[in-house]
């Protein structure tokens, strides 16, 4: 990577006397991302303003006729702002470069600044807008023969997941025929035992396969909210057709602790998910449900009080 900068860096001052600008711009472009991998981010921020100055007319204004050199530099930016965090610029600048459309595009720019889209609206837990970003991203890595079209197949299995989405992503014709390919076995075996309401599997599937979950970033960052989600899924599913549940029944069905299933059930109740309480003495979980014979009661009575009601009134 270092040997990569130094021939850039080369190359830029000898392009910068023969005042070969697009050469100059394509050179400067790709030593802004090995500053990006090196993670040296101030580099990387002096680049981009050397690459917009470009793209501006004498005036200071964007030039309309460098839409796509001004798609690839927000491509460089919106990266930037994606590893620093930095949701505000990130969000204005994704929401710019959409609009621009004096622009033909390389499908590899679109598909960095819809990733980069996606991650975002992910952390903001926007699942629905970050769904349709990692798919329209993947579609264009696979149009380019990107290999990080594998990267956000895996990204779109988790956002179906959150979004708890009964439609599978690999109904789509697009991403059909990567379902049996082996990078992304365990997310294919995670969403079937999702789907399938399956805890037990899931959370097998998940420790046979930690490792290289955890490996991409991306997917470590937003493990621990998939695993609340199922097992949160999963939870709603066992207790609904009871009034009374023990909790070491919940433990051994999620697979979790009980200290685990109580903070998930003190979660659930909050949000209102389920209307009860927990009895701390004898591990249990109480509902609060209506019974059939209680309705019956409570018709009951309210066909007696119309009844009266009609005497009263003479009907």
């Amino acid at each position: 990577m270092e040997m990569l900068q130094n021939f850039y860096e080369t190359t830029l001052a000898a392009l910068k006397n023969a005042k070969n600008d697009r050469l100059w711009f394509k050179t400067n472009t790709k030593l802004g991302k090995v500053y990006l991998e090196r993670e040296e981010f101030n580099k990387v921020a002096n680049v981009i303003r050397q690459l917009k100055q470009t793209c501006n007319t004498g005036s200071h204004e964007t030039d309309p006729h460098k839409g796509t050199q001004l798609l690839e530099v927000y491509a460089l930016e919106i990266q930037l702002h994606t590893e620093q965090k930095n949701h505000k610029l990130l969000k204005e600048l994704y929401e710019r470069s959409l609009k621009v459309r004096s622009a033909i595009p390389h499908p590899l720019i679109m598909s960095v600044i819809r990733e980069c889209g996606g991650k975002m609206h992910l952390r903001s837990g926007d699942y629905e807008k970050a769904y349709t970003d990692f798919f329209e991203a993947f579609k264009n890595y696979d149009e380019a023969g990107n290999p990080r079209r594998i990267n956000c197949l895996k990204y779109l299995i988790l956002t179906s997941m959150l979004l708890q989405s009964a439609i599978n992503p690999f109904d789509s014709q697009e991403a059909k025929p990567y379902k049996n390919d082996e990078e992304i076995k365990a997310m294919t075996d995670l969403i079937s035992a999702f789907q399938n309401n399956n805890m037990k599997d899931f959370e097998r599937i998940f420790q046979e396969n930690k490792e290289s979950l955890m490996a991409d970033h991306f997917v470590h960052e937003h493990i621990a909210a998939l695993l609340k989600h199922v097992r949160t899924k999963v939870l709603l599913i066992l207790v609904q057709p009871y009034k009374n549940v023990r909790l070491s029944f919940i433990s051994k069905e999620l697979g979790i602790s009980l200290e685990d299933v109580e903070s998930l059930l003190v979660s659930c109740i909050l949000d209102g998910q389920i209307e009860g309480r927990i009895d701390q003495v004898n591990k249990v979980m109480i509902t609060k449900k209506t019974s059939c014979d209680d309705k019956y009661v409570a018709m009951d009575g309210l066909m007696e009080q119309i009844k009266k009601l009609s005497l009263t009134i003479g009907v």
